[in-house]
């Protein structure tokens, strides 16, 4: 796999990823993500975990869902626990957080060290529900070895204990997860059910669209947009056309490549 065209784009910061005031600190963090990883594990808890890892909903009462940023969100984790970050939290002290905040914030820390790195939106297949769950972790470009590698930083030993996956959650295969991009092309094709693929009940090519948006937008470095709010679409924006279709085939196969010119056209769905 070549390197990046842009080889500074993704060692840049997005608003997201920003840490702000807190650039030191986590610039001080070492450069090693199983440990980065860890950290995280300290510090959130997915808000779908926190029964499964034995904990009182209600200490969490008050906290959003949301995804802040990060400099945002390392405000909240040092209000709740002024100490170093490096010191895991109970868990009733972690902060509320989602797939998505795990792969920000170690992304921010990547980047912080000047290493290329992004947030990809997907699907895993290591889940329960879906076979390809809603999902999204980060990638760095490991120059050495010349390839894009996924991290999923939300995996520690209850996830492992539970899911009873088989792969390093620092190096997660391709098969175990797919882009945005990569799950609309196999469902065009047919090598993906549509219907295989989702969020609670949402599913199908619908949401195939959402996560390519979201993907594309992503890789443009912006993380979090309107495509979000999927939840409030109704028909008729539930169903694709063939002119749909053919469109959004088109922006699937510019892909990586075209998705920093792509995002303007992204702006919001056609819902909003």
């Amino acid at each position: 796999m070549r390197e990046p065209a842009t080889s500074n784009y993704y060692a840049g910061h997005s608003a997201l990823t920003d840490p702000g005031a807190y650039a030191s600190l986590i610039g001080g963090l070492a450069l090693d993500i199983p440990a980065l990883c860890r950290i995280l594990h300290g510090l959130l808890i997915h808000e779908a975990w926190i029964e499964r890892q034995g904990f009182d909903p209600a200490a969490f009462a008050g906290q959003s869902r949301a995804t802040l940023p990060v400099s945002k969100r390392l405000d909240q984790l040092l209000a709740i626990d002024p100490r170093p970050l490096t010191i895991a939290r109970p868990g009733e002290s972690r902060a509320l957080a989602t797939c998505r905040d795990f792969a920000l914030i170690l992304c921010a820390v990547l980047r912080q060290h000047g290493v290329q790195a992004r947030v990809r939106c997907g699907f895993g297949s290591y889940f329960t529900g879906h076979p390809y769950h809603d999902h999204w972790v980060c990638e760095y470009w490991a120059r050495d070895e010349r390839r894009w590698v996924l991290v999923d930083a939300e995996l520690d030993e209850p996830h492992r204990n539970l899911l009873k996956f088989d792969f390093e959650p620092t190096d997660v295969p391709r098969t175990a997860f797919i882009t945005g991009i990569e799950a609309w092309q196999r469902c065009r094709t047919g090598a993906i059910d549509p219907a295989q693929l989702g969020h609670g009940t949402t599913s199908g090519l619908f949401f195939a669209r959402v996560n390519l948006a979201r993907d594309l937008l992503a890789l443009a470095k912006k993380e979090i947009s309107p495509w979000d709010t999927w939840r409030a679409a109704r028909e008729p924006h539930l169903e694709l056309d063939e002119a749909a279709l053919l469109l959004w085939d088109g922006l699937a196969q510019r892909g990586e490549e075209g998705a920093v010119d792509i995002a303007p056209s992204l702006s919001a769905p056609p819902w909003l």
